[in-house]
């Protein structure tokens, strides 16, 4: 009898609802709200008068009315320093979700009586807890630079490449460099996308901005990070556009780019393609070169071009899904391929010259995106990438010439390539990637975050010239595992001025390695180890606004970079194994402050911090003529200060000035270097950048623009400095580089072209063991943008 009058009850409600839903016939109603170039607009008040109906844009610009009847109504969108835009919508009387996304003109007039304006990303990252900014890049998007080469403008950051376009670089924040640093593209970790995929060869109008944290890196990435981290940030709020581009320049390059996206507004069904190619000879000039001649019996310096540092690249992208359903905010599935062909001139060092050289490879990656808001409950977000990707190499030694830097062969030896025995070397990498993260917005004051990243690496080398296995660590595939979970709570009190996020993170570190231990008279002798680590991190991050132009803050976090694939396993090529590579670890400690004003059409900007890391179990690259490894270093202590400042007058001029200074010191007292700054790592640089601009001065809705950019960097010694005379001591020398970009852009940016010179005086420019990087060059761009 319960039963029956459960089971009525249950009925009962059931038909109760089902006639509620049919006769409701209520819609939902969200979208987001930006400015007409598609930046995204915080607190935009949205209104229904006739309903008596209000909301508020969130940091994203989103905004959603649930419930609301069939009819027509006008829907009111006002922001500060945003004209007022009324909109008419109609509300079917069939219940569905309806998407509307609201475009609002800047508002010159109210701009130019008002000081209160809307926060721009990178003044919201300035206003963190996190050392850290971000760098937009909507003004360089018509240059012909890379990724790489728009970081090294930023504050605290140096990078330095090897040579030319597709040369190895070494990327550092704040005195910590290399694998230290992480990268990411949307929040998704770099390493996924091959190694084609770098900051060198990613064009700059692929991105929108770009964010680098120093030091201390927030739970949200999932990041082993030492140093810091830098995520790409792509240009995800417009629904359908166009972007190609090619450049051309000195060493016969080439870069050409194209991006684009189609979104069925009804359906929601998206497609986006992306994709590039870069080619260059890298023949560029080599001064003061020694090589012999015969004639004179003795060496004399020339200038040399080089002969064996080509390089092409190639990336195509496509993926297909579905944005702003229901039940899902984006679920794309998408298929990414690269491939690389790269030269090798030298070896570590430049006295060392190769002639046949070369190296390529190929990679291919399906891929899952998926991302929902109010997952199951309201405030529960969840996000989630996953991929299975491989990726082949292969390097060819088989020459049995040697070369000197004026490309004649000095010498043969049939029995050896030019780098020892004669190879052809292929690799295979196999490797999956998970990342999961979920956020749960208790109340207007407190979240939570919980983040899941999980590497699967496979490496496996094949020696194909020969069938001898012996020398060959990679016969067996050697395996890597790495799981980062990672939890923060984050809380804002007194009317948001103190905003503090707190974290921890648990490191999983699995790794099978079969590596060439020794040489003895029977040969290599092979040592195998399986071994299993964990590791526990924390820290926090706090800002206080001690008024909304004025704020301090300060950051701290234990934690561990664990090694990657290359410095355990070596790859096969120019970096050998170590398999006693040790997990390092860090103390980071960040102070900082900031601080803005308007003053009428005038805007500054000021940001400086101080910083402090305890590095233990130090990993460096280590060179050793032909071949390198990597190492732990036993302590490194490094302390800093850097500092920018920014001006901007309306559109016409802006100037941007900024230094950093840090000091790398080794304090292993079992070392001989004890209480020595660390070798070849600058350790004092400053770039200023200056912009000129004017619209329309050429025509209704054309900009001209001028940009002179400026890098200085001290000398540093190549070697521990406390070793050997004044005399004998290595030096990179001090060097101040000047680069000038002028671009024109007609019918509000649809057509751009740019002209660009890169280190303008022709100075003598060198970087990592003082190799020559390229002298003055000239480069030309031509851009198309439609949306």
């Amino acid at each position: 009898m319960q039963i029956n009058k459960i089971l009525l009850t249950g009925l009962f409600c059931a038909l109760n609802f089902f006639s509620y839903a049919q006769n409701s016939g209520q819609s939902s109603l969200r979208g987001k709200i930006q400015s007409t170039d598609f930046q995204p607009i915080e607190a935009a008040s949205i209104r229904i008068r006739s309903l008596k109906l209000g909301t508020a844009s969130t940091a994203d610009g989103s905004y959603q009315f649930s419930a609301i009847k069939a009819g027509s109504y006008t829907i009111e969108v006002s922001a500060v320093g945003y004209l007022t835009k009324k909109q008419n919508v109609s509300i079917p009387a069939r219940e569905q979700l309806l998407i509307l996304d609201i475009s609002l003109q800047h508002d010159d007039q109210q701009m130019q009586t008002i000081n209160v304006v809307g926060k721009t990303e990178k003044r919201k990252l300035a206003e963190s807890g996190f050392n850290a900014n971000a760098i937009e890049l909507k003004n360089l998007v018509n240059t012909s630079t890379d990724l790489n080469q728009v970081l090294s403008k930023s504050t605290g950051i140096r990078v330095r490449e090897t040579g030319g376009m597709g040369s190895d670089f070494n990327f550092s924040i704040n005195g910590l460099s290399g694998k230290q640093v992480k990268f990411f593209i949307d929040g998704i970790p770099m390493e996924s996308f091959g190694s084609t995929m770098t900051l060198n060869n990613i064009p700059v109008n692929l991105a929108q901005r770009i964010n680098v944290y120093k030091g201390v890196v927030p739970v949200e990435l999932g990041a082993d990070a030492l140093g810091g981290a830098v995520n790409i940030i792509t240009n995800q709020q417009v629904k359908q556009y166009l972007d190609m581009s090619y450049s051309y320049g000195s060493f016969n390059s080439h870069r050409t780019a194209l991006s684009a996206r189609h979104t069925d507004e009804k359906t929601g069904f998206t497609v986006n393609a992306n994709g590039f190619y870069n080619y260059a000879d890298n023949d560029y000039t080599m001064k003061g070169i020694e090589v012999y001649d015969y004639n004179q019996h003795r060496y004399v310096p020339g200038k040399f071009k080089r002969f064996n540092d080509g390089f092409h690249s190639g990336m195509g992208q496509l993926e297909a899904g579905f944005r702003d359903k229901s039940w899902a905010d984006v679920l794309m599935v998408g298929l990414l391929y690269s491939s690389s062909y790269k030269e090798r001139q030298t070896g570590a060092v430049q006295e060392k010259v190769y002639g046949k050289l070369h190296s390529f490879g190929d990679f291919i990656m399906p891929s899952l995106k998926f991302k929902k808001t109010d997952l199951f409950v309201k405030g529960l977000s969840a996000s989630l990438f996953a991929t299975y990707a491989k990726e082949k190499n292969t390097t060819v030694d088989t020459s049995a010439a040697r070369y000197d830097w004026s490309g004649h062969i000095t010498a043969y030896d049939k029995n050896f390539g030019e780098r020892g025995q004669m190879s052809i070397f292929k690799s295979t990498n196999n490797f999956a990637i998970v990342r999961t993260n979920l956020s749960y917005l208790l109340d207007q004051n407190n979240s939570f975050s919980l983040n899941y990243t999980l590497n699967a690496g496979r490496r496996k080398g094949l020696e194909t010239f020969s069938s001898n296995q012996n020398a060959n660590a990679l016969d067996v595939p050697n395996k890597l595992d790495k799981g980062i979970l990672g939890l923060s709570w984050q809380n804002q009190l007194f009317s948001e001025r103190l905003s503090t996020s707190v974290f921890a993170k648990y490191y999983r570190l699995h790794s099978y390695i079969r590596t060439a231990k020794y040489f003895n008279s029977t040969g290599y002798v092979k040592e195998e180890a399986d071994k299993t680590s964990n590791y526990y991190g924390y820290g926090l991050a706090t800002r206080y606004k001690i008024t909304e132009e004025i704020g301090i803050k300060a950051s701290f976090e234990h934690a561990y970079r664990l090694p990657e694939v290359e410095e355990l396993f070596g790859n096969g090529d120019l970096i050998l194994a170590n398999p006693l590579l040790l997990p390092e670890s860090s103390d980071n400690i960040n102070f900082g402050a900031y601080f803005s004003k308007q003053l009428n059409d005038h805007r500054f900007a000021l940001e400086a911090s101080a910083f402090y890391r305890n590095a233990k179990d130090f990993i460096q690259e280590i060179p050793g003529g032909v071949f390198s490894s990597y190492k732990n270093m036993g302590k490194i202590r490094i302390t800093g200060l850097d500092a920018e400042l920014r001006y901007h007058y309306k559109g016409l001029l802006s100037f941007t000035i900024n230094a950093s200074y840090m000091n790398a010191i080794q304090k292993d007292q079992n070392l001989s270097s004890f209480n020595e700054r660390l070798p070849n790592q600058p350790w004092l640089y400053g770039n200023a950048d200056l912009g000129i601009g004017k619209n329309d001065l050429l025509g209704k809705g054309s900009r001209i623009q001028l940009n002179w950019f400026t890098q200085y960097t001290h000398f540093f010694y190549l070697a521990w400095p406390a070793h050997g005379t004044v005399a004998s001591k290595d030096q990179i020398p001090g060097q101040t580089i000047h680069n000038a970009t002028l671009t024109y852009s007609v019918q509000e940016g649809k057509y751009n072209i740019a002209l660009e010179s890169r280190n303008i005086l022709d100075t003598m420019a060198y970087d990592n063991f003082r190799l020559q990087r390229p002298g003055r060059a000239f480069f030309i761009k031509f851009r198309y943008f439609i949306r």
